[in-house]
């Protein structure tokens, strides 16, 4: 499977999605980094407003840089909550995470369970105790996700858009390293990761720069909140 191929399947598929999909662990039915997941979630966000046009960014001098509405509101009720945010003024980068991020993981879960990503089962622990079992879907998506990223990590394939924003909100929430029976992790890898995560890859098109962009923004963003929120 091709990133080619990977990323444009489906293409009604949230950045966001693909995010949480990535980081779903299924040998043990966990989601990475679920302590801080709401941040990540909330740039991956941010990062599908901006390659569908809703927000752009603004340098603001000593404010920083601030993210602002553009365009129509998004008709993704996903998307909306953001995109509300900062059409009622302007908002840092840091804020917007906080803001829209921890409403985010039940309903994009929702939406993977729904498109056959992901299973979900109701079960009793110890026979009393009501809990959730998660496990890989029948789409075979996922499998198709993981293996576009490794193309690009890996084999040095020529990574698309949306891969590449994938590739880097994953590697800048630390999740990355988790998926080494999947994606083998090394020096390398992580070169090449990085480099994605400071948005060093080709974007001929417009709308692709400019998911570059705010792919950057959003991930030196949630750097520095996921060093402050881990310590």
């Amino acid at each position: 499977m091709t990133a080619e191929h990977a990323s444009t399947q489906q293409s009604d598929r949230l950045i966001a999605e693909d995010v949480l999909l990535a980081l779903f662990q299924p040998s043990s039915g966990t989601i990475a980094g679920e302590n801080t997941l709401f941040y990540v979630l909330g740039g991956a966000v941010l990062t599908d407003l901006a390659q569908q046009g809703r927000v752009e960014i603004r340098d603001a001098g000593l404010r920083g840089t601030l993210i602002s509405a553009t365009g129509e509101r998004p008709e993704d009720e996903l998307l909306q909550p953001a995109w509300d945010y900062v059409a009622s003024k302007p908002r840092g980068v840091q804020s917007v995470l906080a803001a829209s991020g921890p409403t985010l993981r039940g309903p994009l879960l929702d939406r993977l369970v729904e498109r056959g990503d992901l299973d979900r089962a109701e079960k009793k622990m110890l026979g009393l105790i009501p809990t959730t079992a998660l496990s890989e879907g029948s789409s075979g998506h996922r499998a198709e996700l993981i293996a576009a990223m490794r193309a690009v990590l890996v084999d040095g394939a020529a990574p698309t858009e949306r891969v590449a924003a994938v590739i880097a909100l994953v590697f800048a929430s630390g999740g990355l390293p988790v998926l080494d029976h999947e994606i083998p992790w090394s020096s390398a890898t992580a070169t090449r990761a990085k480099a994605l995560e400071q948005a060093d890859w080709a974007a001929d098109a417009a709308a692709a720069a400019v998911t570059r962009t705010m792919t950057a923004v959003v991930t030196n963003a949630l750097v520095a909140t996921l060093v402050v929120a881990n310590r």
